[in-house]
């Protein structure tokens, strides 16, 4: 080969990798707009992609009807229930205006004397709460006009973002309906790109990310059904009034890996209140293993979904939800599972042993 030639080629490469490059780059701005959606649908598809193939084989093999029931489904789960609240929140939105402006006509009464007794936090907690109780009501709406502003600074902000979550919710749906009905051929382009990108390996990682998918939804839904159920459990043996709805806050809130926290410390606080001092003593060591249970249920069943390394699970889950949010969670493991596996095949591949001869050596020689 000539140098003329050589050069030819490295140009001619160099340049077709440019214009991929370039062709990637325009495609990923362009579908910018849709890849949070794109993500989600994904993963809720690949996740219940069973339940999908067994809506199908009850309608007799057709695959329209089994779409059509898993599409309601989903408008069902994601867009009603937002609407539902969106619609609340712009009904009493006159009654959030009065109560916050009403804050700085209250007056707070005096510690009680339970919260002192409290190890570790009691005193300084009961300091704090004596000086707000006696405060003028003139120096109490000094205090609080800035945390209401910010608060309705928030309120106002987070309305602006509820619409295009709404938007983000209904084209997750739709994708999710194309998916449903080309699933089978999707999977197949996948495999054969994951085929063509590291053969036999690039396979089987793309498998198993689809296996760290399911067992991760798996892990994330049945957790936060368990860990709401034990904590409105708490939360109705203890006598907190309406324990059904807050059973359902605690889902949302575990869904969202918030926790429970946020619902059974404020029970715990209510039932002090009220001088319940033994059930908020229950109540105290309940929420400590409620808030708990997640970091051991969580990983089994994830594990169960995916055969990868405990330690791989957790820094995946753990991981991925701090760098990407709520849906890191899915990213983080899938991600962490297919460097797992093409590493692994890489380190476990055989070399050819020392002094071993190819049939093409043998030609040459």
């Amino acid at each position: 080969m000539t140098f003329r030639n050589l050069h030819s080629d490295i140009v001619r490469t160099t340049l077709a990798v440019l214009f991929i490059g370039i062709l990637i780059t325009a495609s990923f701005w362009i579908l910018r707009p849709f890849l949070t959606a794109l993500v989600w649908a994904t993963m809720i598809v690949v996740t219940t992609w069973p339940l999908m193939i067994g809506l199908q084989e009850r309608f007799r093999g057709k695959r329209a009807p089994a779409v059509i029931v898993m599409t309601f489904a989903l408008l069902l789960v994601f867009i009603l229930p937002f609407s539902f609240a969106i619609a609340t929140i712009i009904g009493r939105s006159d009654d959030i205006v009065t109560w916050s402006k009403s804050l700085a006509t209250v007056t707070v009464p005096p510690p009680p004397e339970w919260l002192e007794k409290l190890p570790v936090v009691g005193s300084k907690l009961a300091a704090r709460w004596h000086d707000l109780a006696t405060v003028s009501k003139a120096e109490l709406s000094e205090r609080v006009a800035p945390h209401a502003k910010a608060m309705m600074s928030w309120l106002v902000a987070r309305a602006g973002g509820i619409g295009m979550m709404l938007i983000q919710f209904l084209l997750t749906v739709i994708i999710s309906a194309v998916l449903y009905a080309s699933g089978d051929t999707a999977a197949e382009g996948v495999c054969l790109f994951a085929r063509r990108l590291g053969g036999k390996p690039g396979e089987e990682a793309a498998i198993l990310a689809a296996k760290a998918v399911r067992g991760v939804a798996l892990g994330v839904v049945v957790t936060a059904v368990i860990q709401s159920l034990l904590g409105g459990i708490g939360l109705a043996v203890s006598g907190v009034p309406a324990a059904a709805l807050l059973t359902a806050v605690m889902f949302v809130l575990c869904i969202a890996q918030v926790g429970p926290a946020l619902v059974l410390i404020p029970a715990v606080i209510w039932l002090f209140w009220k001088d319940q001092t033994l059930w908020g003593t229950v109540m105290i060591a309940w929420t400590v293993f409620v808030g708990t249970i997640d970091n051991f249920i969580r990983p089994f069943l994830i594990k169960r979904g995916a055969d990868l390394p405990l330690l791989l699970i957790f820094s995946g889950v753990i991981g991925g939800l701090i760098a990407f949010g709520v849906i890191g969670l899915f990213i983080g493991p899938v991600i962490l599972a297919v460097t797992y596996t093409l590493l692994k095949s890489w380190v476990s591949r055989d070399e050819p042993e020392q002094g071993q001869v190819s049939t093409e050596d043998n030609g040459m020689t």
